[in-house]
């Protein structure tokens, strides 16, 4: 990896910093992983591919705008007291130097897949508990519910993103206020009681929960699930975002085993054969399903009854 330099001052303008890669790198399918659904206050996309996002960092607040730079870079401008801490993290955060020396897929499906997809790395934004809120917001009902949820309490709890940031760019409610949001707010925004309960219970020990960015994955995802109510779905989908886990696959999709075994093997597979057949991949496991996706090769006929509202997704 190469790096330009960092502009100096926080101006009206924010900073800025370029990053290389030494292969072929995308940011809008590195990062889309951030984004929970259309209209998600915290994330947007501009016409021309720009991704504008919203966090909390350890130093405070930052509004980043990351677009494409040639084939192999990546350009971020930043806002906000955070805009430092963020762009000195920003070839960490894109996982640019990633070694895929030790993935050799052997479906031929797969090796096209990384073939076509050359640009893709995994994403570790190290912030644990910003990742963690919205993947229990999805345990257990549909994705659609689950990200209208994030909006109304994203809209209703959060803050204004820092910076020159698109229209209604939010930065999401710090962990306190997470805590303190009633419980009729959350049922008032389709939230259960259990799913209320979680994030508030996780919202208590945030800083633990923060600390375990600094882990080998295997053993973040371990205190992770000590938690009530936090169990191998949910911390999968946190470890694809904030430890850039490349095996952290999510058992307990409604739909993920079936595509897998629809995609790989012609016909349906639940979770457990999943889990069998897809075992020579690891430490690779979640950048095989991703790949497999975005190369256009997943697929799961459309036959039966409607899928219903409720996922069934494990916690």
């Amino acid at each position: 990896m190469r790096d330009q330099t960092l502009d100096p001052g926080l101006t009206t303008a924010g900073l800025s910093r370029t990053v290389r890669s030494t292969r072929p790198f995308d940011v809008g399918l590195t990062v889309v992983p951030l984004r929970r659904g259309g209209g998600d206050p915290c994330h947007h996309v501009d016409l021309d591919g720009a991704h504008w996002h919203a966090s909390r960092m350890p130093s405070g607040v930052v509004t980043y705008r990351l677009t494409q730079d040639g084939r192999d870079g990546a350009h971020a401008r930043a806002w906000g007291p955070g805009a430092e801490e963020f762009l000195a993290g920003l070839d960490r955060m894109l996982c640019l130097e990633e070694d895929l020396d030790d993935f050799a897929p052997g479906h031929p499906k797969l090796v096209e897949a990384h073939r076509v997809v050359p640009g893709l790395r995994m994403l570790r934004t190290g912030l644990v508990f910003e990742s963690l809120v919205p993947a229990i917001l999805e345990q257990k009902v549909h994705t659609k519910s689950s990200f209208a949820s994030w909006r109304s309490l994203v809209r209703e709890f959060g803050t204004k993103a820092p910076g020159p940031a698109p229209a209604g760019l939010m930065v999401a409610p710090d962990a306190e206020t997470w805590r303190r949001i009633p419980s009729w707010k959350y049922h008032r925004a389709n939230v259960g009681p259990q799913r209320a309960q979680t994030i508030v219970r996780a919202a208590r020990v945030a800083d633990s929960i923060e600390r375990t960015a600094d882990l080998p994955p295997a053993e973040a995802a371990q205190r992770l699930r000590s938690l009530p109510g936090i169990g191998v779905w949910t911390v999968a989908e946190t470890a694809q975002r904030a430890f850039g886990d490349a095996d952290a696959l999510s058992v307990g999709d409604y739909h993920l085993a079936a595509v897998v075994g629809w995609s790989l093997l012609g016909r349906p597979i639940d979770d457990a054969e999943m889990i069998e057949y897809l075992e020579p991949l690891r430490p690779h496991r979640y950048r095989a399903v991703r790949l497999l996706a975005l190369s256009g090769q997943a697929r799961k006929p459309k036959f039966g009854p409607r899928t219903p509202i409720t996922d069934h997704r494990h916690r």
